[in-house]
C-alpha cells in the first residue's frame, strides 16, 4: 500500500498524493493512504464512508469551520509521475492533478494532522469522484447518509482559485438536443431526410448566442452557452436518421436551476430538448462575519468563480462557501498542469494564520 508523511512540507506532500494515481472511480490506494495518516492522529474524530474520508476536532468551539477537497483526477495523458520545471525562475510542480486540485488537498491534510487546537473547530472532508457525474460524487453519498457532518458555519473548498478567494459558483446544466430524419442510401439522398443537416439552426443559434454578465451580491459571474459534443450518423453511405448535440449551459447563480432550464428550451424552442444533468449554483455568502474574517486574514479580493464546484452542496445546506486553493484553474485538466511551489506555501500559510488567530 502507498503511505504518505504528513510531516514533509506541502510541497512534497502534493507530489506523493500526485504519485498516487486516483482517476475518478479509482480513488481507493489514496484513500487508503490518506485514513491509515488521519485515523490514529487523537485529536480527531475520524469517519469513512467508501473513499470519502471525514475528520472532525470536538473542542467544543463557538464556530464550526468545513474544509473539503477531492482526492481524483481526470485521466492521465502521460502526465505522472510528476516533475519539478522552472518558468522564469519560478519554481513548478508538474503533473496531472496539481492543480486540480491535489496541492489544495495536501495543504489540508498537512493541517489537518498538525492544527491540534485551532480556534474553531474544524470539520475535514477529503472525498471521491468530483470529477464525474454528480450522482457518484463522494460528497452526495455522504449528504444522504450523514448529513450531520456538514454542519458548519463557513465552508472552504479547495479547488484552485490562483490563491486568491473565489466566491461562490456559476451553476450548470447539460441537455441532448435532437433532430431525426429518414434513412437512406447516400447515392439516392432525396429518398431520405438528413438529420445532421436538420441540427444546423441549432449550431447557428448557439454560435449567435450572447452570454449575459450578471452581478450577485457584489460579483459578476459570466454566462455561457455552448455545444460540447455532436454524434450521429450509420455509416459512410447512409442518410442519417438522428442527430443529437449536447450543450453545456453555465449559468449565474442568480438562476434557480429551473430557471436555466427554461432558458434553454426557450433558446432552443423547436427543437426536442430533453435535460440529462444539472446543478444549481451558489451566491457568493462573503457577508458571512466567517467570511468576512477570512478574507482579512489571507488579504484577498473576492472574485466569482465561473465553473462549478461543491460550495454549491453546502450553499444548499445554508452553509456559505467559497473556493481557496493554490493553482490556475484555467490549468485543470490541462496535459501541461502545474503550480506553483510559491503558490501552495501561500495558501498554507493563509489558511494556518486564520485558523490559529487569536
Amino acid at each position: 500500500m502507498a503511505r504518505l508523511d504528513l510531516s514533509i512540507g506541502s510541497v512534497d506532500l502534493t507530489r506523493a498524493i500526485c504519485d498516487i494515481a486516483s482517476v475518478s472511480g479509482e480513488e481507493a490506494e489514496l484513500a487508503d493512504a490518506i485514513y491509515a495518516e488521519i485515523a490514529p492522529l487523537a485529536h480527531l474524530d475520524v469517519h469513512r464512508d467508501g473513499n470519502t474520508i471525514v475528520a472532525r476536532t470536538g473542542l467544543g468551539r463557538s464556530q464550526r469551520v468545513v474544509i473539503a477537497g477531492h482526492i481524483d483526477t481526470v485521466p492521465i495523458n502521460g502526465n505522472v509521475p510528476t516533475r519539478d520545471v522552472t518558468v522564469d525562475g519560478e519554481r513548478y510542480l508538474w503533473g496531472r492533478g496539481t492543480v486540480d486540485m491535489k496541492s489544495g488537498t495536501a495543504v489540508q491534510l498537512k493541517l489537518a494532522a498538525e492544527l491540534v487546537a485551532p480556534r474553531v473547530d474544524i470539520t475535514w472532508m477529503w472525498y471521491d469522484n468530483e470529477e464525474v457525474d454528480s450522482d457518484l460524487n463522494g460528497l452526495t453519498r455522504l449528504a444522504r447518509t450523514r448529513p450531520d457532518l456538514f454542519a458548519g458555519d463557513f465552508a472552504i473548498l479547495g479547488e484552485p482559485s490562483d490563491g486568491q478567494v473565489e466566491g461562490g459558483c456559476n451553476g450548470t446544466l447539460r441537455a441532448v438536443v435532437r433532430t431525426h430524419g429518414v434513412r437512406a442510401h447516400s447515392a439516392r439522398a432525396w429518398m431520405g431526410e438528413n438529420a445532421i443537416h436538420r441540427a444546423a439552426p441549432i449550431l447557428s443559434r448557439l454560435a449567435e448566442y450572447r452570454p449575459r454578465e450578471i452581478a450577485v451580491d457584489g460579483l459578476v459571474y459570466r454566462e455561457g452557452l455552448n455545444a460540447v459534443r455532436i454524434s450521429g450518423g450509420v455509416a459512410g453511405n447512409v442518410i442519417p436518421d438522428l442527430c443529437e448535440v449536447e450543450v453545456n449551459f453555465r449559468f449565474a447563480p442568480s438562476r434557480s436551476l429551473a430557471e436555466a432550464e427554461e432558458h434553454v428550451r426557450r433558446v432552443l424552442e423547436g427543437f426536442e430538448v430533453e435535460i440529462v444533468d444539472g446543478a444549481a449554483g451558489a451566491r457568493p455568502g462573503l457577508d458571512a462575519p466567517l467570511a468576512q474574517e477570512f478574507l482579512a486574514a489571507v488579504g484577498a479580493e473576492p472574485r466569482p468563480k465561473y465553473g462549478w464546484t461543491d460550495v454549491a452542496r453546502f450553499a444548499a445546506m445554508g452553509v456559505p462557501a467559497v473556493n481557496y486553493g493554490p493553482g490556475n484553474p484555467s490549468l485543470a485538466h490541462h496535459d501541461e498542469e502545474q503550480v506553483s511551489y510559491a503558490q501552495i506555501e501561500a495558501v498554507e500559510q493563509g489558511l494556518r494564520a486564520w485558523l490559529t488567530a487569536s
